[in-house]
């Protein structure tokens, strides 16, 4: 499927005309609807300096997962929907011009956002309008895809179907900037390659689990899933219990429900955790049970806490920052 960009000039004005005509009066604040998502989320008004815009006229074909879509030679104003593909642009040098409010929060793009706009946690299409994109990156089966399709080009990604090497990669192919993904991944594949051997030497035949509570009981997250996954059993090469190994990462899923009962018999060595941040459950049901207090990890102080709001992402900013916090974490074991 190819989609023209030749259209949304003009989709963009009728759609900017008939919010004007229906909302004579309000403010940028509460143009969204009932909700003020707009007001909430800071969403900018059209800016009246359009310098920044890229020129629309010279396109470029980018295959997504939603097609062969014509897309801007360089985007100079991308929205960035997803949360978890922020700091692949970041790291590359791309500045989004909005992004949702999980990249908003995550510690470690803090000094990078200078000027970006947060769309809030469930974007609309009128909040996305309001920042005059040009390119609009989103998740594949997002609500409303089609009438976010009316604004700007979208390029819709499978989470997690590529890896995060690959898919900077390709972030650099959409952006104009392949060189500087390039760049990202030799300098990482360079850390990892001095780290692996330390690394490897320190942990010896230890497991290693990524353990998060939540309302039901604990999930077990393996090799792509963020949380320091891609680092721990990716990079390093280091080994989770089997049971943990057979049902997040042999499984492909990158992820497992248990039961706390079960805990002991996913649990390794060496735990890195952090609490659950999809659900408002109190951790300490985990973290005060006898079973956790029981685990041989916790009384050897092998246990380590991941950031909640950071570590969750595995995007190249984040892992750069996991990088350091992990390899200290797994040097310090005795």
């Amino acid at each position: 499927m190819r989609k023209s960009v030749r259209s949304y000039p003009l989709l963009v004005f009728i759609l900017l005309f008939t919010m004007v005509l229906g909302g004579c009066g309000q403010t940028a604040g509460n143009a969204g609807g009932s909700s003020g998502e707009a007001e909430k989320t800071g969403a900018a008004a059209l800016p009246s300096d359009n310098k920044e815009s890229s020129d629309k006229g010279e396109t470029v074909t980018f295959h997504a997962a939603n097609g062969d879509i014509q897309v801007p030679k360089k985007p100079k104003r991308i929205v960035d929907t997803t949360s978890f593909y922020t700091g692949y642009f970041l790291a590359i040098g791309v500045k989004p011009v909005g992004i949702s409010e999980g990249a908003m929060d995550n510690p470690y793009f803090k000094e990078m956002l200078d000027g970006v706009r947060s769309i809030g946690k469930e974007p609309s299409p009128e909040s996305i309008l309001e920042l005059n994109p040009d390119l609009i990156v989103t998740f594949t089966g997002t609500k409303d895809i089609d009438k976010l399709e009316q604004i700007a080009p979208v390029v819709a990604i499978d989470y997690g179907k590529k890896n995060y090497k690959d898919q900077l990669l390709e972030f650099g192919k959409l952006t104009g900037k392949e060189d500087k993904a390039k760049e990202w991944v030799d300098r990482w594949e360079q850390k990892i390659s001095g780290l692996k051997p330390q690394i490897q030497a320190a942990v010896g035949n230890k497991t290693v689990s990524i353990l998060n509570p939540y309302a039901k009981g604990l999930y077990v997250f393996g090799h792509n899933y963020g949380r320091g996954g891609e680092i721990i059993y990716g990079e390093f090469g280091l080994k989770a219990p089997p049971e943990a190994q057979k049902a997040a990462i042999d499984s492909g899923t990158g992820w497992a429900s248990i039961s706390l009962e079960k805990l002991p018999e996913f649990t390794g060595d060496i735990v890195f955790t952090c609490p659950w941040t999809g659900d408002t459950s109190d951790p300490g049901k985990v973290y005060e049970n006898p079973v956790w207090k029981g685990l041989p990890a916790v009384k050897k102080g092998h246990v380590f806490q991941l950031n909640p709001k950071g570590d969750t992402f595995n995007d190249p900013v984040s892992l750069e920052a996991g990088l350091k916090f992990i390899s200290e974490s797994l040097l310090s074991v005795k």
